[in-house]
């Protein structure tokens, strides 16, 4: 395993516990005061949780190295982990929409304490030191999973303060039902993380654009053995990003000549890009038009003859 990899895994494993412990203090109290959107809360943490385990899962099979069957390596697993995570919080968000839809026929009055506040407020600070600490390492270690998992925890964030507002305002002596209906707008927040977390994975898998394809023609159309440059392509992530493209150059150069060029461009889109770039360049002599139209009216008179 890769030291990014493993770098990776011990952040899954720190963030795994401050996770549990997060989701045992809001599931404990809002069961102990009757709320379901504190408890609902609870549930969406346990998930961060579980989330963490999916990517530890990720990073063990995304950190095997190429093999006969996996010449491109194993790191889709990591992006396969990120749309795991998206389904789970599907569930979970169907979960939450059925209980806070029990809770309005069948309203419970809350019992709120002191306590329960404190410990919102609480797990509200930890949320926010996850969700930053989990964002800039993922975006420091190009991990896919990393950055989809801070995206789940962040909704946190505004789920807690969601509790928060509805606890306010019940002790300020609004009806109890804005409890569950809090808790609908909690389910709300998980399936429009689901929905962020499924389109930023399922991006790589369908091998959308990365790189805008005017960036890196500016980049090789700055080397002067350069004359053109076409059929550019990007895809993967910013972990594993794959580029290629057909370039045009004189004629008369050197295979040995060209071989060190591509090198240069490749070092060149690294520096300006991104450093985990794969290239891969097709070279083509360059014609200008007269050429062009030479070559094509000598094909066409052999043709006739």
């Amino acid at each position: 395993m890769s030291s990014s990899f493993r770098k990776v895994k011990l952040i899954l494993l720190i963030i795994l516990s401050a996770n549990l412990i997060v989701a045992i203090l809001k599931i404990v109290m809002g069961n102990i005061i009757n709320s379901t959107s504190m408890t609902a809360d609870g549930f969406h943490s346990l998930t961060d949780g579980s989330s963490n385990i999916v990517g530890l899962v990720g990073i063990h099979f995304a950190s095997k190295p190429v093999d006969e069957d996996h010449p491109y390596g194993h790191k889709k697993f990591e992006t396969l982990s990120g749309l795991f995570i998206s389904a789970m919080l599907i569930l979970i968000g169907g979960k939450v929409v059925l209980e806070s839809a029990n809770r309005i026929f069948n309203p419970v009055v809350l019992d709120i304490t002191v306590e329960s506040l404190l410990v919102l407020l609480l797990t509200l600070c930890i949320n926010i030191f996850v969700c930053l600490f989990e964002y800039r390492k993922g975006k420091k270690l190009n991990s896919q999973i990393l950055i989809s998992d801070s995206m789940h925890t962040r909704s946190d964030i505004y789920i807690s303060l969601g509790v928060l507002v509805s606890i306010i305002c019940i002790k300020l002596g609004l009806p109890s039902v804005i409890d569950p209906i809090v808790s609908i707008v909690v389910s709300g927040f998980i399936f429009h993380t689901a929905y962020e977390i499924f389109m930023y994975n399922s991006s790589i898998l369908v091998d959308k654009a990365v790189v805008d394809t005017e960036t890196i023609r500016n980049i090789v159309l700055s080397f002067e053995q350069v004359k053109d440059i076409h059929k550019i392509r990007s895809r993967g992530s910013e972990s594993d990003l794959h580029i290629d493209m057909h370039i045009m150059m004189e004629p008369n150069i050197s295979v040995e000549a060209s071989h060190q060029l591509i090198h240069l461009i490749e070092e060149r889109i690294r520096q300006d890009i991104n450093d985990n770039i794969h290239l891969i360049a097709h070279l083509e002599p360059y014609r200008d038009k007269e050429q062009r139209q030479r070559e094509s009216c000598c094909h066409i008179g052999n043709s006739q003859g």
